[in-house]
């Protein structure tokens, strides 16, 4: 690893792995609240892997916000900075034993807590033989930790990649390991500008997931130039630094807490299309909640943007979804503008102002059996 990370780097990421691995023993050990962000309810389901996880692996997370994505069943998923395990041993559970689950983290002693309740969790589950792999190494270097490309169908990471002095490599790597229709989908802290080497340089805001904060505007531009789609915004939640000493350091700067969905689908000229969502999914059987645009009603037609046609087609999503020829007569009543999709501060403000139901793309009032794949 040395001879392709820089020297700063590589003391960056050794003050990450002391932060983690000495100065945090548990959660409340926090100096900010960036890493414990408001996350939308949990659902049922979710809720009731959650409580199969050892406490004291519970005890050991430091993610912010909800990193679970629809359509699990029987997929491999690759968790970024997987930490003491919470959300591999959580995943266990939604990809069934027919799916698998690697995470991957580069400070030993929190594997080591995961690894500690492996046989728990599998007796838990009920499972003949575990469907995890923890792997130790770096997100920026997963090919290097013995990660083959185009083996994952999808990718998480629960306030990550700001950790990463090399966040272009991050995407990069994801993008390399992900199958042709994969998703990477991730919660992060965003800032509402570039942040200064004051700010970047000091370690307990770095190691709290502030100071590493990529401006948002640069993620849509990385995600470009690496090929993913682009970025679509689920949910976000604005953090609030709570200690003054921190505080005072970060001035006016403005952090968010956002989760977004990015896929690896091939280039083209997308064009709109109507679709039905079928209502099969795991957990979304009545509506799928896909991002802060679109949410899907069973067996009810939606006009959605050629970008999300493209996803849905290619996507693990096809088997779920009828696809038709746009239709004149459907408007896009009810799609936010752009700008606010795109916007994780935008979107955050305006947000108690709208329920998720409302949320929805262009609708239609009657079901076809026209598709146009």
């Amino acid at each position: 690893m040395a001879d392709k990370t820089s020297f700063v780097d590589t003391i960056v990421h050794q003050d990450v792995k002391d932060y983690y691995g000495k100065k945090l023993q548990k959660t409340s050990d926090l100096k900010s609240n960036a890493c414990v962000a408001p996350a939308q309810p949990y659902p049922n389901f979710i809720l009731n892997a959650l409580k199969k996880v050892h406490p004291d692996v519970t005890d050991r997370y430091y993610g912010c916000g909800l990193v679970v994505p629809e359509c699990l069943e029987g997929c491999r998923i690759l968790d970024l900075g997987c930490g003491s395990g919470r959300d591999c041993f959580m995943l266990s559970q939604l990809v069934g034993e027919a799916g698998h689950v690697t995470g991957i983290d580069m400070t030993e002693t929190q594997l080591e807590v995961a690894r500690k309740h492996m046989d728990f969790h599998m007796k838990e589950f009920g499972y003949k033989k575990p469907n995890i792999t923890f792997v130790q190494g770096y997100i920026e270097a997963l090919t290097e930790a013995g990660l083959e490309s185009n083996s994952f169908d999808v990718i998480i990471s629960n306030c990550v990649v700001n950790l990463s002095p090399e966040k272009k490599r991050v995407l990069t790597e994801a993008h390399s390991v992900l199958k042709d229709g994969g998703e990477f989908y991730f919660s992060d802290i965003y800032s509402n500008a570039r942040l200064p080497e004051e700010i970047k340089k000091h370690k307990i805001l770095w190691g709290e997931c502030i100071g590493g904060a990529l401006w948002y505007k640069d993620l849509l531009q990385l995600a470009e130039e690496v090929g993913f789609s682009p970025p679509r915004l689920v949910t976000a939640s604005i953090v609030t630094v709570d200690n003054k000493e921190l505080q005072a350091i970060l001035g006016n700067f403005k952090f968010v807490s956002a989760t977004y969905r990015l896929f690896k689908i091939p280039k083209g000229s997308p064009k709109p299309c109507n679709v039905i969502y079928n209502g099969n999914i795991t957990g979304a059987e009545d509506s799928l909640r896909f991002d802060c645009q679109y949410t899907f009603k069973a067996d009810q037609v939606v006009e959605v943007d050629g970008e999300l046609a493209a996803i849905l087609t290619h996507s693990r999503f096809a088997q779920d979804f009828t696809f038709q020829p746009p239709s004149r007569s459907c408007g896009p009543c009810g799609v936010k503008p752009k700008a606010l999709a795109e916007d994780p501060f935008q979107f955050a403000v305006q947000l108690p102002k709208q329920s998720p139901s409302s949320s929805t793309g262009g609708c239609c009032s009657t079901k076809s059996a026209t598709c146009c794949k």
